[in-house]
């Protein structure tokens, strides 16, 4: 694996993506962060240092407002935008998946067909604002026109398990919130969530995305 970083203009600002390179890469798996954090969350960190070990490459874009060292998140059209420019800043042939936690889930169901990508990873979904179920965000997700994963945490405020839709495609992380941190003495350790975070994203790009794929 090797790791590269450049700068990605955007009509919003400079934005930062960091490329951790499989040797001989199945797919590019594109993600951006939420509106929280940035590319350093457990999930996004975890996804970077495994999957390229697996064939995946792993791109990391951390938004402009980030980058410029903003405490709060810009407008979602200007999100979109710069996970577009992150995408076409992306030099492999590789299929493109593209995903991201929270916000940048919501991103990148939004982009996913315009992107021509093949998959969409969504990372603790917010399925609606914390407290407010009946501001469903479903529409986002059904959106993405692509074989599409959602993963998230038993105790996530901003939609648990059971109000997702069963026929969706959808990996629980027993006992993690939105951030997919557990309790100490939760049902699994925090390397045991992260764990099912990896697997469950590879076993569904190796399946249900790259297994799809028509024969050239």
């Amino acid at each position: 694996m090797t790791t590269a970083e450049r700068t990605v203009a955007t009509s919003h600002g400079e934005g930062r993506l960091v490329t951790h390179r499989a040797r001989h890469p199945l797919a590019t798996l594109l993600l951006s962060h939420g509106a929280g954090n940035g590319i350093e969350a457990r999930d996004l960190s975890t996804l970077a240092e495994h999957l390229p070990r697996q064939g995946i490459t792993v791109a990391l874009f951390e938004q402009p407002w980030r980058v410029a060292g903003r405490k709060v998140a810009t407008p979602p059209a200007s999100l979109d935008d710069g996970l577009t420019a992150a995408a076409g800043a992306i030099r492999s042939k590789a299929p493109l998946v593209v995903g991201g936690r929270s916000a940048g889930a919501r991103s990148a169901t939004r982009c996913a067909r315009a992107l021509g990508a093949i998959g969409c990873l969504a990372l603790a979904f917010p399925l609606h604002p914390p407290g407010k179920p009946e501001k469903s965000r479903l529409h986002e997700l059904h959106h993405a026109g692509v074989s599409t994963l959602v993963i998230q945490g038993e105790r996530d405020t901003m939609g648990r398990p059971e109000a997702f839709p069963e026929d969706l495609d959808l990996a629980v992380v027993p006992g993690a919130d939105h951030g997919f941190k557990v309790p100490a003495k939760g049902p699994v350790t925090q390397a045991e969530a992260m764990e099912i975070v990896v697997e469950a994203t590879l076993e569904w790009i190796i399946r249900e995305v790259l297994g799809n794929q028509p024969e050239a």
